[in-house]
């Protein structure tokens, strides 16, 4: 039940914007939008999802948005060097305007799991501009393995995982302003 969190939540000028990222390579690409307060409160303002495309296709969906960005969290796969360019697509980001990257710490995915399952409650989502990834996060659930019958411990990969994804690194990786040292 979503306690009624799921709902309209418009973007407040007066707070920066926070993303949180699962970079797809030959799947998906999740981006989810946050404003987070002072109290605790975490406001998903947005989410998008897109595959077939390059970073400059993502760097153009956040200028096109009217949101003032603080911070992208990104998994720490994004320091990989391509074997096409040599280059990082963490180099590829900053070279399209994309700064203030965060590295979301690299845990356990259970640990993730567990960070985000930990966030949500304090958390209030747009039902119109992030239903996708509501629905992402809804039905993102464990491997089940036909054989053994039984739960595998590493989550189903399916189009729920991009979504989940993007969401765990944000529970992971966003740190506020004031814990900068």
């Amino acid at each position: 039940t979503d306690d009624g969190r799921i709902t309209t939540v418009p973007y407040d000028p007066a707070l920066g914007v926070i993303t949180s990222w699962d970079l797809g390579i030959g799947d998906s690409t999740a981006i989810w939008w946050s404003q987070h307060l002072s109290s605790g409160e975490t406001r998903i303002i947005d989410y998008y999802e897109n595959s077939g495309v390059g970073l400059d296709h993502y760097a153009k969906v956040l200028s096109e948005k009217p949101y003032h960005y603080e911070q992208h969290i990104l998994p720490h796969d994004v320091q990989v060097k391509e074997l096409g360019t040599g280059k990082s697509r963490l180099e590829t980001l900053d070279a399209l305007g994309i700064r203030n990257i965060e590295i979301a710490p690299k845990l356990a995915v259970e640990d993730g799991i567990q960070a985000a399952r930990t966030m949500i409650p304090k958390c209030w989502f747009d039902a119109d501009n992030c239903t996708r990834g509501i629905e992402a996060l809804r039905q993102y659930r464990r491997a089940f393995d036909e054989k053994l019958k039984t739960w595998r411990g590493r989550p189903l990969h399916d189009w729920t995982s991009h979504g989940a994804d993007a969401f765990r690194y944000l529970a992971v990786g966003y740190r506020s302003q004031s814990d900068w040292g």
